[in-house]
């Protein structure tokens, strides 16, 4: 476990595991572990892209000589990042392939952001989003998509321009939402909402590793990857951003439109025997029960559609984490 930004924030993290199923298990130990320090204090966990009630003018940051550079460089576009995310890193075995997969792997930050779309509640008001963390956090200089870069080698050049203009202090700095992380061997997606379930991180865990198993086995066959331009990246985030599970994403560069709904089915469909291989077959079929459940952004609207108040929406998220399953939304999205 480790600080954040903000003091009213943890991050929990995992070791280096092997599989789905044993992150999901470190995670829980370091889940329990936390709770037990909080609850002397008479609070609790929840994990969501946003806090649905509270203000970000009200917290207090953490000391520490990276937080206060950020704070004095960015003043309030970090002031007001009262948002969590959930990042997987997945390991690679030839840097030379992770470029690829990265480009590849941009054609799902859709997938990734509506399936785990927990942020629809800013400062108490209803954004009409399904993340609104996706927007905040993406004001940040270093944030969003990654550049769409040929190979390794152009990866650390532009690295190298980015240190040598200052724009950057090391690796840390750059927030984009999917990136190779040369110190620990790895890609880090880093497109999810805070993620309310215990389940939903293991779906997310299984999505994102069978799809890098996948690219790895298709580059080790001789395949090329699809890299989606840039212009399609950005849109199909912005389209799951504002219409999460009910958005049409852009499939080509001629503007063909599908369902993001069925583009999932398909995709659990393709990876069901990578994720068999894995061992992680059933917390990638969750994917199947968070669209007919409805993600986090569809339960927390459900509750103030069924009369309930911000706070209550706040007791669901903290239900969910302690019991570890999503719950029904029985109400239908903002559109």
């Amino acid at each position: 476990m480790r600080h954040e930004l903000m003091q009213s924030q943890v991050e929990v993290v995992t070791g280096i595991c092997e599989t789905v199923e044993e992150a999901k298990g470190d995670l829980a130990r370091n889940i329990d572990r936390m709770r037990e320090v909080l609850h002397p204090w008479g609070t609790t966990l929840t994990c969501s892209g946003t806090h649905p009630l509270d203000d970000w003018r009200d917290q207090e940051f953490s000391p520490g000589e990276r937080y206060g550079e950020l704070l004095d460089q960015m003043q309030w576009l970090v002031r007001r990042i009262l948002t969590c995310g959930v990042h997987v890193h997945v390991g690679v075995r030839d840097r030379e392939k992770a470029v690829p997969i990265v480009n590849a792997l941009c054609h799902y930050l859709p997938h990734f952001l509506a399936l785990s779309g927990s942020s629809p509640y800013w400062g108490g008001s209803d954004t009409g989003l399904a993340s609104a963390r996706s927007i905040i956090f993406g004001a940040l200089p270093t944030s969003g998509p990654p550049p769409n870069l040929p190979h390794w080698r152009a990866f650390e050049e532009y690295l190298e321009t980015l240190l040598r203009a200052g724009t950057i202090a090391s690796i840390k700095e750059v927030w984009w939402d999917i990136r190779p992380h040369p110190d620990f061997g790895t890609i880090e997606i880093r497109m999810f909402d805070g993620i309310p379930t215990l389940r939903e991180v293991g779906m997310a865990a299984a999505l994102s590793q069978s799809l890098v198993e996948l690219f790895d086995h298709q580059l080790d066959r001789g395949y090329g990857l699809p890299s989606p331009p840039p212009w399609v990246v950005k849109d199909n985030k912005w389209r799951a951003t504002r219409y999460g599970l009910d958005a049409r994403v852009i499939t080509d560069a001629r503007g063909t439109t599908v369902p993001l709904r069925d583009d999932l089915y398909e995709l659990v469909r393709e990876l069901g025997p990578t994720a068999a291989r894995l061992g992680c077959a059933e917390d990638l079929d969750l994917v199947s029960e968070v669209m007919d459940k409805g993600a986090s952004y569809e339960r927390q609207r459900a509750v103030v559609a069924d009369g309930g108040s911000i706070s209550d929406v706040v007791d669901l998220l903290a239900a969910e984490l302690r019991s570890g399953d999503p719950t029904r939304a029985v109400s239908v999205p903002v559109t």
